[in-house]
């Protein structure tokens, strides 16, 4: 595979990732979160294993496959749980803010103080710098009492969700360690999908599905397939190419992507309070990772992730 064509898509992944908050709020004004999480990753389950038995081959022998199903629990269940929950109390723009941004902090976070990465003076100024940044955004959103009354909490949830991520992100090339990239991707959104869809349980009753409108099973399409098979996809192959460091990065791009849908489609906006935090936050964020990328120490790699990180950095 060239050098160009992880970064090319993973690219892609965040674009379809940025018009997805968008277009997830607009199917968490219909029917209950919970609900259009199922249906999203339901859908996405079901695109996946034509996919993959059109195309999967025949499954290579693993005393590890049970690694992509766990990694579906955290990285789709728990993640969307809370991603979901939040649409339904705080803007779509929120969301495109503070997981994007946030998951590569954590991600570095978590590098340093595991002992991955090296603690330089500018990269935890940046991490300082992002925590204050995400701080302010914070204060901004509970101060949005007239608008979005529930936009601070649905905040929180976004927060959760971006930890949940950087988990998922962390642990991706140990699950392709011996799993293809579109048999891992199938097996941890299926085992998400399933617990999506207990959760989903209670209010599966209280929808009047012949009442939606078509243009929600468009919404629903689009996220089954574009926002999350194809981009989920194109992720895992993106980590397993370039390592999590690097393609937490890319996170970076989703925020102007979601930015431009939900000003456009949605007439979402940012307070100035929240607007100052987001500009803080995301330029620590970006001092942090990439001082971090450009200083990264040499190590010998002790698992797959340090051995797949490592190799990018050479």
């Amino acid at each position: 595979m060239p050098r160009s064509s992880p970064y090319l898509l993973l690219s892609i992944t965040m674009v379809l990732w940025g018009t997805a908050f968008s277009s997830s709020k607009s199917v968490v004004g219909q029917v209950p979160h919970s609900v259009a999480a199922l249906l999203r990753f339901g859908g996405a389950a079901l695109a996946l294993l034509v996919a993959l038995k059109l195309f999967g081959g025949r499954p290579a022998k693993s005393r590890t496959g049970w690694r992509a199903p766990a990694a579906g629990i955290l990285g789709v269940f728990a993640y969307n749980g809370f991603f979901f929950w939040g649409l339904s109390l705080a803007p779509s723009l929120d969301a495109g803010i503070l997981i994007p941004v946030m998951s590569p902090v954590l991600t570095s976070l978590f590098l340093l103080v595991t002992r991955r990465e090296r603690a330089s003076t500018l990269r935890l100024a940046g991490l300082a710098l992002g925590l204050a940044g995400a701080v302010v955004f914070f204060f901004g959103a509970g101060g949005d009492v007239g608008g979005h009354p529930s936009r601070l909490a649905g905040d929180a949830l976004f927060l959760l969700s971006a930890a949940c991520w950087a988990a998922y992100t962390l642990i991706g090339p140990r699950v392709l360690a011996d799993v293809d990239p579109l048999r891992a991707t199938t097996y941890a959104t299926c085992a998400g999908a399933v617990l999506l869809g207990l959760l989903a349980v209670p209010d599966l009753p209280g929808v009047v599905w012949s009442e939606l409108p078509p243009s929600l099973w468009l919404h629903v399409l689009y996220l089954a397939v574009g926002g999350s098979a194809v981009a989920n996809l194109l992720y895992y192959r993106g980590v397993g190419a370039v390592g999590p460091a690097s393609a937490s990065l890319m996170m970076f791009a989703v925020p102007v992507v979601n930015a431009v849908c939900g000003f456009v489609f949605l007439g979402e906006s940012l307070g100035a309070v929240q607007a100052v935090g987001a500009l803080v936050l995301l330029s620590g964020a970006v001092l942090a990772a990439v001082h971090g990328r450009l200083a990264r120490r040499p190590v010998v790699a002790a698992s797959t992730v340090d051995t797949v990180d490592t190799a990018d950095d050479r």
